[in-house]
């Protein structure tokens, strides 16, 4: 299986919110071709409405899309994965590759589902892939290889970084880059606040705050120095930032941030085990 999506077929089961980001992204860039791609919801009217805003066949019929298929991404909620699997289970061949982007669900949950040696990535994107600037972890299953993982990685590419990791880390991804956005947010309208506290008006304040911490984050990954080390850079002896500092470190922000990412993991592992 090459890298040329446009001579291929693509199926999206679950065009919803994840599944139509990567879905509207894809074929913007021109990564895959509209007569070639497929994708399917719940409800005909919804259906009716993709079709036309994508101009591509999006239908109810998980079995009928995936047919002929070279790649299947699972995008349904991870309560429904293992169902809609059984039903595709006669379709599927282990000539195709499954992309799923469900939380929780471990690649061997959807080999036993298949009950076939079927090639599976497990891909854990965030929502800022909506905007080309996503963060998405990768993982193979028993059956793929490192060149599933290419093929993976060249499609989430598309909406921002990728990163591999072994299966035994997804959890943690989730925990961290997946719920990060909610905890990046909340420290944004934060600062905001405090912005609109000492007198900026809202509106400026939010976008100080919003460009500052794009600014700093594009710095960790342009130059990757250590997150301390560009801190002590900005903080000049008994300077403004050292106070504000003191402060944060006395609310306890770092090790509720530690705290917020592990309790996150361990939500995610409880779902997977009752799933």
């Amino acid at each position: 299986m090459d890298s040329d999506f446009s001579k291929k077929k693509i199926a999206v089961l679950g065009a919803g919110k994840m599944g139509g980001i990567l879905l509207k992204a894809l074929l913007e860039k021109g990564l895959l071709s509209r007569k070639g791609t497929v994708a399917t919801v719940q409800h005909e009217e919804r259906a009716r409405e993709l079709s036309t805003k994508y101009g591509i066949s999006v239908g109810t019929d998980n079995r009928a899309a995936v047919k002929g298929a070279d790649i299947v991404f699972v995008c349904v909620k991870p309560q429904m994965v293992e169902d809609v699997l059984t039903e595709l289970r006669p379709e599927i061949s282990s000539g195709q590759m499954i992309i799923s982007v469900a939380a929780s669900v471990s690649t061997g949950r959807i080999e036993r589902a298949m009950q076939k040696d079927i090639p599976v990535i497990w891909a854990m994107p965030n929502t800022p892939c909506v905007l080309g600037v996503g963060m998405t972890a990768l993982c193979k299953g028993k059956f793929a290889n490192a060149k599933h993982l290419e093929i993976a990685s060249a499609l989430f590419s598309v909406v921002g970084r990728t990163v591999v990791v072994d299966e035994k880390h997804m959890n943690a991804v989730t925990g961290l880059s997946a719920s990060g956005p909610a905890y990046i947010y909340i420290i944004l309208e934060s600062l905001a606040e405090a912005g609109v506290k000492v007198g900026l008006p809202r509106d400026i304040a939010t976008l100080l705050a919003a460009q500052t911490t794009m600014g700093a984050a594009t710095v960790v990954l342009e130059t990757g120095d250590h997150p301390a080390l560009l801190k002590d850079a900005v903080t000049t002896p008994a300077g403004c930032t050292i106070d504000g500092i003191m402060e944060l470190e006395e609310g306890k922000l770092r090790v509720t941030l530690i705290k917020a990412v592990v309790r996150a993991v361990q939500r995610a592992k409880e779902l997977a085990d009752v799933q």
